[in-house]
């Protein structure tokens, strides 16, 4: 049998990881969604959902972690994905989805950046090509001729673009971080949203909410989710270039472009659907990004 056969699905994996999470963060900001428009504001949601989180892996994971350092990278791991999660959700929420997702992935610049202040990684030509491609998809997406150039317009489009600084940031520390074990790196990010959260909630409390019986079960299964979604993200991210990692995420646009369509009536138009295109196009490229330069 040919051994390269063999190898291909190996070397697939991590896309397909990369994928199923790009697809889970499309859809995640609807709960967040439901749980705000009882009561809930996104900055109490996300500390139970990742309280949820972090006591599910805590427990699936406390023995295989007993007696582990706490390397000084965790920290920050935790406080970078942890303002990026917070920030996600909080964009989502005042904002229109597709918008604060464009400028959320703006983020391959910041992945250059860092990934060559930090990992000494140099783009060949196939990955300039393919963020050139994914980047024009989002500017096509994102272009709208009566507010100029794509720049943020709103707190809601801010946070997008800080969100996206953050997860450029943390994804590349994450790969940098590769001799620590992916459960302690995950168990950090939920430390840092919880953090962050419970931070900027003493100076924003909310107001009185009373959630319905299936809204706790959504935060059991958002909880549970998250917990999955990190786990084989991070796996990936360690497998994967961090430039290469980072395109094949912008699947997440092109799924929150359909579910803010279906679920919360935001309408996608030509320019939605041609740099959608754009992005699926340079994310299949991708998977050409294997030799990392010296």
């Amino acid at each position: 049998m040919d051994t390269s056969q063999i190898a291909a699905p190996r070397k697939s994996t991590p896309v397909i990881c990369l994928l199923t999470g790009a697809t889970v963060w499309g859809l995640v900001w609807y709960p967040y969604r439901v749980l705000q428009a009882q009561g809930m504001s996104g900055i109490e949601a996300s500390i139970l959902t990742y309280l949820v989180a972090f006591l599910i892996g805590l427990g699936l994971w406390h023995k295989k972690l007993r007696g582990l350092p706490l390397h000084p990278m965790l920290f920050a791991v935790g406080l970078a994905a942890g303002a990026c999660n917070l920030g996600f959700v909080m964009g989502t929420l005042l904002g229109e989805v597709t918008r604060v997702l464009l400028l959320f992935y703006l983020s391959p610049l910041w992945t250059v950046i860092f990934a060559r202040l930090l990992l000494g990684e140099r783009l060949n030509a196939t990955g300039a090509l393919i963020i050139a491609i994914s980047l024009a998809g989002a500017c096509i997406m994102l272009w709208d001729p009566a507010l100029g150039l794509p720049w943020p317009q709103s707190l809601a489009e801010w946070l997008g673009l800080g969100a996206g600084i953050c997860f450029a940031l943390s994804n590349v520390l994450i790969k940098k971080a590769s001799n620590i074990p992916i459960e302690q790196k995950v168990l950090a990010v939920f430390v840092g949203v919880m953090a962050w959260s419970v931070f900027f909630w003493f100076f924003f409390p909310g107001t009185p909410w009373k959630l319905e019986t299936l809204s706790w079960l959504m935060l059991l299964v958002v909880g549970l989710t998250l917990v999955f979604t990190n786990v084989i993200v991070q796996y990936a991210i360690s497998h994967t270039r961090a430039s290469q990692a980072i395109v094949i995420m912008l699947f997440e646009l092109v799924v929150a472009a359909f579910a803010s369509w279906w679920l919360a009536g935001e309408m996608l138009g030509l320019r939605d659907w041609i740099g959608g295109a754009l992005i699926i196009g340079a994310s299949l490229l991708s998977t050409r990004m294997e030799t990392a330069a010296n």
